[in-house]
């Protein structure tokens, strides 16, 4: 149970300190104000003492947030975020750094989004355990909108169990309600936490626990990230009696909607979890990368190394390498090492064909090819075939142009090197 003074840990130095650097360095684009990250320091510096007597007395009120639309990874669905306004942004941080610090301890083992020292490598690990005890079904369960469905009354009700400060129980209400900019237009939103503010991924686990301490009473193997929910069965029809049954519950208690057409039971390595599942046949339950991460991968590597930007090889690998960088920073995680070198030599044949384009013309080719030390007989052979990039840059004059070696020399990132 949190003491009444909560909202004076909110507003205490150390913790609004904590709470700018972390907004400043989410960086975030402006809300319904237009003031930027950027502006924030100075506006805090004229204005805190007014902003710090607001929220001791619980009259503080959050602006409308700003609805943008993103597109969903894999599909052709949009994601409804609500940004708010950064100063929002910085009291929405300050309030979770203190809420979190005690209300984390009481969440279930089986949560790991959003929540300290957790990952989703670890939920991965996880599942994975669970598949290699012999618990060889899934049973994925899809919550449709969620972020969009949350019952605020639910919600409430459920922070009030612990929360006795009524200023901090009227501020998240504020937070939960206030309107949303959208075609020119504000509403006000009767449920839904908006994505996009530091408070919603902790609301959410408010909301799922409850969920998550249902799945322990019944015994159940489970692993939960934010809205994403994986149970571990050990026949397809005891998966589909479960899946039955916390369907049910979810409806019924939780006021929630199941997506029936996005939920499955089936074999792990027919199913993706967190961007990846696990191999079959003779080397089974090793984590992979899905089928459908790697196709997100593949199309946004595409579009970076077009053959028509107009941008320097240069260039288009430092922007190549920003996106890798990233990429193989979550998904190193993957135990079948092959799709990383399979993938290296697909990208190195990309640039290969960017650059064999941009040099255009028979002199310039052979030129460009004799420089980089091809001799002069096949320098021209090369030089000289019509066939299209995608063919040319298999060729043994421009691979031996353009090894590996030359792509190492030009920073280019190797994804087998992690």
């Amino acid at each position: 149970m949190f003491s009444e003074r909560v909202m004076e840990d909110v507003c205490e130095r150390e913790n609004l300190k904590r709470a700018l650097k972390r907004v400043i360095q989410n960086k975030g684009s402006a809300g319904v104000d237009g003031m930027t990250v950027e502006e924030l320091p100075g506006y805090l510096k004229e204005n805190w003492l007014r902003i710090k007597e607001e929220l001791l007395k619980g009259v503080y009120r959050p602006k409308p947030v700003k609805r943008v639309e993103i597109p969903k990874p894999g599909s052709r669905e949009k994601r409804k975020l609500g940004i708010p306004c950064v100063l929002d942004r910085f009291v929405q941080q300050a309030l979770l750094q203190v809420l979190q610090v005690k209300w984390d301890k009481t969440f279930s083992e089986h949560s790991y989004g959003f929540r300290p020292k957790r990952s989703a490598h670890q939920a991965i690990a996880k599942a994975q355990a669970y598949i290699q005890e012999g618990y060889g079904y899934v049973v994925d369960l899809d919550l449709e909108k969620f972020f969009d469905r949350v019952c605020h009354d639910r919600l409430m009700s459920r922070l009030a169990t612990e929360i006795e400060d009524k200023r901090v129980l009227k501020l998240i209400r504020s937070y939960l309600q206030a309107g949303i900019l959208e075609n020119g237009l504000v509403h006000v939103p009767t449920e839904g936490t908006p994505q996009g503010g530091p408070l919603s991924p902790f609301l959410s686990n408010v909301v799922l626990d409850e969920l998550d301490r249902e799945l322990e009473a019944r015994g159940h193997r489970f692993v939960r990230y934010a809205d994403d929910l994986n149970l571990y069965v050990k026949s397809k029809r005891a998966g589909e009696r479960v899946m039955e049954s916390i369907s049910r519950y979810i409806t019924n208690r939780l006021k929630l909607k199941v997506n029936a057409a996005k939920s499955a039971v089936d074999v792990p390595p027919k199913l993706g979890f967190l961007g990846f599942t696990f191999t079959g046949g003779k080397q089974p339950n090793r984590r992979k990368i899905a089928d459908k991460s790697l196709k997100r991968f593949k199309a946004r590597v595409r579009q970076i190394t077009r053959r028509n930007r107009g941008i320097s090889i240069q260039d288009m690998i430092n922007r190549l390498n920003q996106f890798l960088t990233g990429w193989i920073g979550y998904f190193k995680y993957c135990e079948t090492p092959s799709v990383f070198r399979d993938s290296d030599s697909w990208i190195r044949r990309r640039l290969r064909c960017v650059q064999w384009k941009q040099w255009k013309i028979f002199k310039k080719r052979r030129a460009e090819l004799m420089k980089l030390g091809v001799n002069e007989k096949l320098a021209a052979t090369t030089a000289f075939c019509p066939d299209g990039p995608w063919y040319m840059s298999h060729t043994p004059g421009v691979r031996i142009a353009l090894n590996n070696n030359h792509f190492d020399s030009l920073g280019l990132v190797r994804l087998m090197a992690y």
